[in-house]
């Protein structure tokens, strides 16, 4: 194995990777490259803000695999998007690894890992009945005349060809409950020496091919179970690189969130009703109907108590879930159906037993303000078949990313959009990382906290000059959103902007309805053509949207960091309003409520934040290519008004900003023209 001092330095490798991809070399490229080496070999954590065009996937790639293949060990790669999975795992890391191998002495291996749910379960797919969902009992005959079982059928087929056993082969996709008839949970899965058809599972070999890899590209999700679980499930690795960090919090929040439904406790009843004593079983479904009765009399939202009657049949759920957990007993001698059988049944009970156990012990503590976890009641299901739901969430995952991801990893997290107000401390802080100015005095005496974790940020820039190539322009004029739709100023401004441009627009709506109802009042109005989200597959939307420069897109939250459009079908982002997230979302007001109790801001902080990165993704949308230009307009005039609009233009591109409508018009025009 060739040690450090035998590779080629990292600005070799990149240069010869550069070259071999026909790119040009880019100092904002140059300068994430050399500090991520120095990041891997002080041991010490970095934050890099990489602006669109930077390159930042290979400025992070090329140290980590020279890593990797220096020290024999493995780099863990986490994105927050299968897009970006797949670019990674489909061109970058293949291209990247045959440039690399004349200067490494070897081909650098890479693997993707995903949860074990996305894999083809053979011993399920072989008809093990036991292991089905009881509410699709009667629809798994493959050929039977219904959706499901045309579904079925198709995965039984793509199963015999199939080398990965992985869900996304799967063209075109089938829906989750098919999906379910061929897979399981980690929880419901027999374990390789158990199962009869272990030797040739997918997911293990998976796991077993990404053990012997370089780089793992695996997904946020995934990295926070890991994280949060007793059993390892990435492979043994000192580096980990976050790529679409700004993501990272959401996504481990996510993961973290437990569910509790009557419905889960019905199907647990019901899996263990021939394999526990009959009465534990009925204890437990009984219960279920119980906890359906409570629900159904209360609002959804926040509870800051438990109300009257939900503590009692949570405690009867816990109680009777745990008679039924020691009525299935451990692991025993048995056939592998039978073993398959309780295993589902057990993991669905470990499910409900977890959560009632969870959302009891949330309110040990007095104080909403320093709980561990923040419970509500929500609904979930289509309009006019909604059904309740019981959640418990972290209140915050900073300590769990401090401890479990930075204190077990180098750790680097990278985005175009890091610095919110000119900083990296909005992030940082919910990372669980301390302040930049506490990191800088460490480095004397007396040490403010020598347990925190060590990091960095370095913002290496964009080889776009913002200033000159795109226009801020805040409507200074108009009235501030209101709650009952856009306002008619709104619209008139929207089709000023649309017209000026020739079409060319993208607008970024903070709801569906806003959507529509632009999409609506404008359609007949405009010379040109306008698509709405939902008319279509998102995907084939953009695709329309980026073929022909006259037509303009509207939509909501998936298109603010979804698109990517480079050239003249784009020169005008619209946002109708700051993002702000719902006033009444439990776990938002939670966590400000908490932030203003340690003396802090609590809008600043949570909701203005949120806010800030949802407005950089969206402006970013503008420039994807080094000749584009055009106009951000946020039609929002808190932006240019509230005291916190100085936070949310910092955390902006630079790009030349006005408040004068006609320069805007003015400027489309040309651009439309030219």
């Amino acid at each position: 194995m060739p040690s450090t001092r035998d590779l080629p330095g990292v600005a070799e490798l990149l240069e010869a990777a550069v070259e071999s991809l026909g790119g040009a070399r880019r100092e904002g490229q140059d300068a994430m490259a050399q500090a991520v080496r120095k990041a891997i070999a002080d041991h010490e954590h970095l934050a890099v803000q990489a602006g669109t065009g930077t390159g930042k996937s290979l400025g992070y790639l090329v140290p980590a695999i020279r890593h990797a293949v220096a020290a024999d060990s493995t780099v863990v790669v986490s994105t927050a998007t299968i897009a970006l999975q797949r670019q990674l795992v489909d061109r970058d890391l293949p291209r990247l690894a045959k440039a690399l191998t004349p200067l490494l002495g070897r081909t650098p291996t890479f693997a993707i890992l995903k949860g074990r749910r996305n894999y083809l379960c053979l011993n399920k797919l072989h008809g093990d009945e036991s292991m089905l969902d009881d509410v699709e009992e009667q629809l798994f005959d493959p050929f039977a005349v219904s959706a499901m079982g045309r579904n079925v059928k198709r995965l039984h087929e793509w199963a015999s060809d199939t080398e990965t056993g992985d869900r996304d082969e799967v063209v075109p996709g089938v829906p989750d409950s098919a999906w379910r008839q061929v897979s399981v949970s980690a929880r419901e899965c027999l374990g390789a020496a158990r199962c009869p058809v272990g030797d040739d599972c997918f997911a293990e070999k998976a796991r077993a091919e990404a053990g012997r890899a370089d780089v793992v590209v695996t997904n946020h999700a995934l990295l926070a179970i890991d994280a949060m679980g007793e059993a390892q499930v990435l492979p043994e690795h000192d580096v980990v690189v976050v790529d679409e960090a700004h993501e990272l919090v959401d996504r481990v929040t996510g993961a973290a969130t437990a569910e509790l439904t009557p419905a889960t406790v019905a199907a647990a009843a019901r899996r263990c009703g021939k394999l526990v004593d009959q009465k534990t079983a009925d204890r437990l479904a009984e219960a279920g109907e119980g906890l359906a009765l409570v629900l159904e009399d209360l609002q959804p939202g926040r509870w800051d108590e438990l109300p009257k009657g939900v503590s009692g049949i949570l405690s009867v759920i816990r109680d009777a879930a745990a008679a039924c957990k020691q009525g299935l007993g451990g692991e025993r001698r048995e056939d592998p159906e039978g073993a398959a059988g309780r295993k589902v049944a057990l993991a669905l009970v470990d499910e409900v037993l977890d959560v009632a156990v969870r959302v009891l012990g949330a309110f040990a503590e007095d104080d909403p303000a320093v709980r561990r976890d923040v419970v509500w009641l929500g609904e979930q299901g289509p309009e006019g078949a909604r059904t309740r739901v019981l959640r418990a969430a972290p209140l915050w995952v900073g300590g769990l990313l401090r401890d479990r991801l930075f204190g077990r990893s180098t750790t680097i997290l990278t985005s175009a959009t890091l610095t919110l107000g000119g900083s990296f401390d909005a992030l940082a802080r919910q990372w669980g990382l301390p302040p930049a100015a506490a990191v800088a005095a460490t480095a004397g005496d007396p040490v403010p906290d020598p347990d925190a974790p060590r990091w960095s940020g370095l913002d290496v820039g964009s080889p776009f000059v913002h200033a000159r190539s795109g226009i801020l322009y805040t409507a200074r004029h108009l009235p501030p959103p209101g709650r009952d739709g856009l306002p008619p100023a709104y619209l008139d401004e929207i089709a000023g902007l649309v017209e000026a441009a020739g079409g060319r627009t993208l607008g970024l709506f903070s709801s569906m309805r806003a959507a529509k109802q632009a999409t609506e009042a404008l359609r007949g109005r405009l010379s040109t053509p306008l698509l709405c989200q939902g008319d279509d597959s998102t995907m084939l939307l953009v695709k329309r949207f980026a073929e022909d420069d006259e037509t303009s897109l509207f939509g909501t939250l998936s298109l603010w960091q979804g698109v990517d459009v480079p050239g003249p079908s784009l020169s005008c982002v619209i946002i109708d309003r700051i993002p702000f997230p719902r006033p009444d979302d439990p776990l938002v007001g939670a966590r400000q409520r908490a932030t203003d109790a340690r003396g802090g801001n609590g809008f600043l902080t949570v909701s203005a934040t949120h806010a800030a990165l949802l407005l950089a993704q969206g402006a970013g949308r503008l420039l994807r290519g080094m000749d584009d230009r055009g106009v951000v307009a946020i039609l929002d005039s808190r932006i240019a008004t509230a005291r916190y609009g100085g936070f949310l233009r910092a955390s902006l591109p630079p790009f030349w900003q006005t408040h004068d409508p006609e320069k805007v018009r003015a400027a489309l025009t040309r651009l439309r023209d030219a």
